[in-house]
């Protein structure tokens, strides 16, 4: 599927959303809003043969207490996966996101791994425990999900106002079904993957959009040590954006 289609396939998608509607329940829910099954099917189906061609290249990780599954970063989707490349710097899709976030969203700079990356979780007790996507960056930094494979019991868990005083709290579960797009500001949602269970499996994609580009020296080596030990590895982080 080429990048043109693919933004012609999304661009038809926003065309059928009540852009009022949408952006009303994200702003009601802290910069939270889930659109079942949006990303049109044949998108999907051409996501999902990426997701083969670059199954060899995940790599996993385990940290006790927080987090047990597999990742690829942006840099091995950029060269292996056109599709989901195509997704990512899809004008159609950040015009969309621009238009429900009333933010100046751009993509990340090439150089970030995190930017675009696929997430399997393929092993019993896969998982990710709770947290924010913190911004490293000067600007706010927003995430995007899209389902693309499940067939688990395991469920995005979120919780939107965990930071709003004297709001109750609230916890909504969230099955990310092929196609599924979940968009949040990555520093408000308080957020969790449950763990996988036997002979399940769960891959999903997450893209990353920013306000500001700009990292400072010291904020950039942090942000790719977490990245490098806790998704993609050494190597790819500090020699994959070469």
């Amino acid at each position: 599927m080429s990048p043109d289609a693919v933004d012609g396939a999304l661009a038809a998608a926003t065309a059928a959303l009540d852009l009022d509607a949408v952006r009303a329940t994200f702003r009601a829910q802290n910069e939270f809003v889930v659109l079942e099954r949006w990303v049109p099917p044949a998108v999907v189906a051409a996501c999902l043969a990426d997701v083969e061609r670059v199954r060899p290249a995940v790599h996993r990780n385990y940290i006790p207490g927080h987090k047990k599954g597999g990742s690829v970063s942006a840099f091995t989707l950029r060269e292996r996966a056109p599709a989901i490349w195509a997704v990512y710097r899809s004008p159609a899709l950040l015009d969309l996101l621009v238009r429900l976030t009333g933010a100046p969203l751009q993509c990340c700079p090439p150089g970030d791994p995190h930017a675009c990356a696929l997430y399997f979780y393929t092993e019993p007790g896969d998982h990710i425990g709770y947290h924010y996507d913190t911004s490293y960056y000067r600007g706010a930094r927003y995430t995007v999900l899209v389902g693309l494979v499940e067939r688990s019991s395991s469920r995005l868990v979120c919780q939107p106002y965990r930071r709003q005083a004297g709001r109750p709290s609230v916890e909504v579960r969230v099955a990310t079904e092929p196609g599924t797009l979940v968009l949040f500001n990555g520093d408000t949602l308080w957020h969790a993957i449950t763990p996988l269970g036997p002979g399940e499996e769960r891959i999903s994609l997450s893209l990353e959009y920013v306000t500001d580009p700009r990292m400072t020296p010291l904020k950039r080596l942090v942000s790719n040590l977490k990245d490098a030990v806790a998704y993609f590895g050494f190597r790819t982080v500090f020699g994959g954006a070469r």
